[in-house]
C-alpha cells in the first residue's frame, strides 16, 4: 500500500537463503581488504584498484579476465588507436580458434 507521497515499501524477501547471492557478490571485496592495505604505496594501491577493475568488469560482462587480458595484452600494442573500443570487455570477442589441420 502507498504511504501519504505516494511511494510503495520495496518488497523483502525472507525465504532462507536469500542473501546468499548479495554475499558471494561483496565477498571479495571483503577478503582482499586486508590483501589492499598492504599495496606499498598509494601509487600501488590506485594500479591494483585498476587492475581488479578490470577484472570484475570483464566478469560482469560474461567474460573470463584471464582470456581477454591475455588477448588485450597480445594485441594492444599493434591495434589501432582508433579502434581501442573493440578491446573494452562488452565489445571484446575471443579470438577465433586455429584450426588443427595445417
Amino acid at each position: 500500500m502507498p504511504d501519504r507521497a505516494g511511494w510503495r515499501s520495496p518488497a523483502i524477501s525472507t525465504t532462507a537463503g536469500s542473501n546468499n547471492e548479495a554475499e558471494n557478490q561483496i565477498r571479495p571485496a571483503a577478503v582482499g581488504r586486508k590483501n589492499w592495505f598492504f599495496c606499498g604505496s598509494d601509487s600501488g594501491g590506485e594500479r591494483a584498484a585498476a587492475f581488479y577493475t578490470l577484472v570484475r568488469t570483464a566478469r560482469l560482462n560474461g567474460i573470463d579476465p584471464e582470456a581477454w587480458l591475455t588477448d588485450v595484452i597480445a594485441r594492444i600494442g599493434s591495434h589501432p588507436i582508433n579502434r581501442l573500443e573493440e578491446l573494452l570487455p562488452w565489445n571484446w570477442s575471443p579470438p577465433a580458434t586455429q584450426s588443427g589441420a595445417a
